[in-house]
């Protein structure tokens, strides 16, 4: 039987809540923080490290890439607040999108490592991030191996939502493609504290979710329709609204295993 994708570990629920009297630092607290803790339960030197990855603090504007296909010697960012889409243009000036990017997830981390960007990302909102620069990267994971485990975790799960996308464009028709990619956002954001089974705030445009799965906007706006009509899920206004959150699941055979969110690993 499938886990429930919404059931996180306590220690992420814990992560969230104010203690009054305790020491309390920005990335104990933060989205990434609350992400990893699915994975490994984090000590206080994990923590100190990631502190320290946070503080290069920057803010970028809607609509303008931070990091642009073929892009060299670039920093990677941590997603502190807002979306963010990566995507590759195509030489008709079309684009695919890629996947989006949520509190918690890291910017680039791939195309650091390779040295080259093979996509764009572009911020679908005015976003915070933290700028991470690669020696500061690799200087954590000398530190703190449990910490670079759960880095490589993280883009590991980053790869299997690809593998899923694929799949969803490949042989999903139009409605569950649809309904697994909003029910995929909703886990992904109740992992670090910003969605439900009710839903979430979403400030995605039929254009992005054109771009996202091979559909036209066209087909958008009437898929989304069919399933409002069917009492499963409203997008509207900036909100999704799960109306039927198991009847979707079953609608898409929405598994959330390859998300991995049921608890630390690592202990």
């Amino acid at each position: 039987m499938a886990t429930d994708s919404y059931t996180t570990h306590r220690d992420v629920t814990l992560l969230g809540r104010d203690t009054p009297g305790s020491p309390m630092t920005s990335a104990e607290y933060s989205p990434l923080t609350r992400k990893l803790s699915a994975f490994v339960a984090l000590s206080d030197v994990e923590l100190a490290v990631l502190e320290r990855l946070h503080q290069r603090r920057r803010t970028f504007v809607a609509g303008r890439d931070i990091v642009h296909q073929g892009q060299s010697a670039q920093a990677a960012y941590i997603l502190s607040a807002g979306w963010v889409c990566s995507y590759k243009l195509q030489a008709d000036g079309t684009r695919q999108i890629v996947d989006f990017q949520v509190p918690g997830d890291f910017l680039g981390l791939r195309s650091v490592l390779l040295r080259t960007s093979d996509h764009s990302f572009e911020p679908v909102v005015d976003i915070e991030a933290a700028e991470v620069l690669t020696s500061d990267l690799l200087d954590a994971f000398v530190q703190t191996p449990r910490l670079a485990t759960a880095v490589l975790w993280a883009a590991s799960r980053d790869e299997a939502m690809v593998v899923e996308h694929l799949v969803g464009i490949g042989r999903r028709d139009a409605e569950a493609r649809m309904a697994h990619f909003l029910l995929e956002l909703g886990s992904r954001l109740a992992l670090v504290g910003i969605g439900s089974k009710e839903g979430f705030d979403c400030p995605l445009t039929q254009y992005h979710l054109a771009d996202t799965l091979g559909l036209s906007a066209v087909h958008i706006n009437r898929i989304l329709r069919q399933l409002r009509e069917s009492g499963l899920v409203t997008f509207r206004d900036g909100h999704v609204t799960f109306h039927d959150h198991r009847g979707l699941v079953s609608l898409a055979d929405f598994d959330p295993a390859y998300l991995d969110q049921t608890g630390p690993l690592l202990k």
